[in-house]
């Protein structure tokens, strides 16, 4: 029998019951057990560096993480500029970092994210007025697709002509999901 018709039977038993409409309205929101958060490769010959799609179950729980800029490379000097925080690459590596960090103070962990927001300036070492979009993606590999997190996101890369401060050549959203722990 499908799932519905089930939860609506139970919803209408606990009204009668008078256990109110708090636990019918819970019992309709369940999620079968089975639900899972599906990741929808990108069509083509081989694997994509980025997925086309997810679908997030009703029921998973989200967190949803502000943009994150880079640390410094070395906290105990002065900031100078942009070489205090890196090229592009390892401005990427700094703000996973700094994500990884959050997501595990929540309960989740890299392979929990599903959508990512990167946010990248012109690289000023480049003279060309383009975002290293390579060395973006070269930090991004360390973190997705990797063996230590076999999962991809959705993903949107823009550059921008600057971010909060003068010396971040990187800021990422980002945005985990996972069905709750039973």
């Amino acid at each position: 029998m499908p799932v519905r018709p089930i939860v609506n039977r139970v919803s209408r038993t606990l009204t009668r019951a008078g256990l109110g409409t708090g636990l019918a309205a819970a019992a309709m929101l369940a999620t079968p057990a089975t639900a899972q958060i599906v990741r929808h490769a990108n069509p083509g010959p081989g694997p994509s560096l980025i997925l086309q799609s997810v679908t997030i179950p009703a029921g998973a729980e989200t967190l949803v993480l502000s943009g994150q800029l880079a640390a410094p490379i070395d906290p105990s000097k002065p900031v100078t500029g942009v070489e205090s925080f890196g090229d592009t690459r390892t401005q990427t590596v700094s703000v996973f970092t700094k994500i990884k960090a959050i997501l595990a103070e929540h309960g989740y962990t890299m392979a929990d994210v599903y959508k990512l927001t990167v946010f990248v300036t012109a690289d000023p070492k480049r003279g060309d007025g383009k975002m290293d979009f390579a060395g973006m993606n070269d930090g991004f590999k360390q973190f997705f697709g990797s063996a230590d997190n076999p999962n991809t996101v959705a993903r949107s890369t823009v550059q921008v002509a600057a971010l909060a401060g003068p010396n971040y050549l990187v800021e990422i959203e980002a945005t985990a999901a996972r069905m709750p722990r039973r």
